[in-house]
């Protein structure tokens, strides 16, 4: 089940915990030692399934489908479920196919998800760099491919939201102020785009939860994060909302001064799995970028994944036959020295 591993994480946390204290009650100080040290002691081998994908006519619904029969996702871990999926949408860019998720990526996500009998799928993203998301929504052609599937949308920059404990812990943010909606969803995907970035070094699944913390609460381009440290923030966000499943859109990527400011790079990859840290180290491969060299990869292995090689099971393709170097800049601090060898 999509819910077995944190239901696992649970069991293996109190286990942990007895061991620890020796059956004493929980302590403020032995929880903080579970958070820090116990995953190191259950770190378990991931699956992750990459598609090559030559454009996005293809039919990207079964290609999903097919990743979901190769990682053992069965209909009734989704049946019932009410399923968010969180795009990459940056910049109100029509047919700029290498800065935003494709909207026929999102719509193929869409129809597998309710082909497994998700009860219903809502589509929710925060833009940073424009504040108007819906105008973000309508010039991308997503809003289009929404309404014509009737899939509601929400605005993370303007709604409800409530407060929710950090679970990670790793910035100064404190407790988190989340949508609403993030809450009421059963599933949680991050629907994220391949494409390096100036600060984090790639942006992958992971780095694509900053969109689902409010502009109205965080400011723009989410200036709040920024100030308490990107790397922090995301493992806080990916911590505490603790995404299901993550979809990478490498079929057209960017490569260079991204997240907007790159080149189009046509790398014709799907890669998608249960676990964010495990498809994004992924993710870095296919690129040609070494995932131990980048700050919030090598911080969440052994806490929120892994990102080891051998710690992953590669279904579909093998990354190394497509595998595509995406040019990185030299002078851009957050690029230097990634390069896989």
């Amino acid at each position: 089940m999509l819910l077995q591993k944190k239901k696992a994480w649970e069991m293996s946390r109190r286990e942990f915990l007895k061991a620890v204290a020796g059956g004493v009650a929980l302590s403020a100080v032995t929880y903080p030692l579970w958070r820090k040290f116990g995953r190191y002691f259950l770190e378990e081998k991931e699956a992750v399934f990459t598609a090559a994908v030559s454009s996005y006519s293809k039919n990207l619904r079964e290609i999903i489908i097919s990743g979901f029969q190769e990682l053992g996702v069965t209909k009734a871990e989704i049946k019932g479920k009410r399923v968010l999926l969180k795009p990459n949408l940056v910049e109100p860019q029509l047919g700029s196919e290498h800065i935003n998720t494709h909207p026929l990526m999102v719509r193929a996500a869409i129809e597998a998800f309710l082909s497994y009998g998700a009860i219903e799928v809502v589509v929710g993203e925060g833009t940073a760099h424009n504040h108007d998301t819906l105008n973000c929504l309508e010039a991308t052609g997503l809003g289009d491919v929404l309404l014509e599937d009737s899939i509601r949308f929400i605005d993370f920059n303007n709604c409800s939201i409530q407060k929710r404990q950090n679970l990670g812990n790793k910035s100064k943010l404190g407790d988190l102020y989340l949508p609403l909606e993030v809450s009421r969803a059963d599933i949680v995907v991050s629907l994220a785009k391949m494409k390096t970035h100036h600060w984090a070094g790639v942006t992958l699944s992971m780095k694509n939860m900053f969109g689902v913390m409010p502009g109205s609460f965080y400011g723009w381009p989410k200036n709040v994060l920024h100030q308490v440290g990107i790397v922090s923030s995301i493992l806080d966000i990916n911590s505490t909302v603790c995404p299901d499943f993550a979809i990478i859109d490498g079929i057209v990527g960017m490569e260079g001064d991204g997240p907007i400011m790159g080149s189009p790079v046509t790398s014709g990859v799907l890669v998608m799995g249960r676990n964010p840290a495990a498809v994004d180290a992924t993710g870095a491969r296919l690129m040609g970028v070494d995932p131990t060299k980048i700050p919030y990869l090598r911080q969440a292995s052994g806490w929120l994944g892994t990102i080891g090689e051998k710690n992953i099971e590669q279904r579909g393709e093998n990354w190394q036959t497509v595998r595509t170097n995406y040019r990185l800049v030299d002078k851009i601090p957050a690029q230097q020295g990634l390069r896989l060898k």
